[in-house]
């Protein structure tokens, strides 16, 4: 299968695709003569699990911690749940990070509720100023 194949196949695009074989997430495939890549059954396996820790916002360090529990099915799962258990208290950090960003932008939109020349806008005024 070639990476325009595969990148279809995973629904990523063939840069990404070549993004994560630099940064180290995925193999690079072995090549035909005439240079293709030829991609396997693995590669797309790696790349599903790769685009659903991304989907769950995990980072590339955290993703790779993971490929390397994969790679070795022997070892105790505990850090696993440890770093599981840290992803979640960084998401929920950021929620709170992310409400009260939506109450200040709307306690900025109540400033102006009327339309009118830029030049009156509350809004752009407040930014100046803050």
């Amino acid at each position: 299968m070639r990476i325009g194949e595969l990148a279809k196949s995973v629904q990523l695009g063939a840069n990404a695709i070549r993004f994560y074989e630099r940064v180290g997430l995925l193999p690079e495939p072995e090549r035909t003569a005439s240079n293709y890549r030829t991609c396997s059954q693995f590669h797309v396996e790696r790349l599903a699990f790769i685009r659903r820790c991304r989907g769950l916002d995990m980072s590339l360090a955290e993703i790779r911690a993971l490929l390397q529990f994969c790679a070795d099915p022997q070892r105790q799962c505990d850090a696993v749940n440890d770093m599981l258990d840290d992803h979640v208290a960084q998401v929920e950090s950021r929620i709170v990070e992310l409400q009260r960003l939506a109450r200040e932008l709307n306690r900025m939109r109540t400033l102006c509720r009327v339309s009118g020349k830029a030049k009156n806008c509350q809004v752009l005024k407040t930014l100046r100023v803050a």
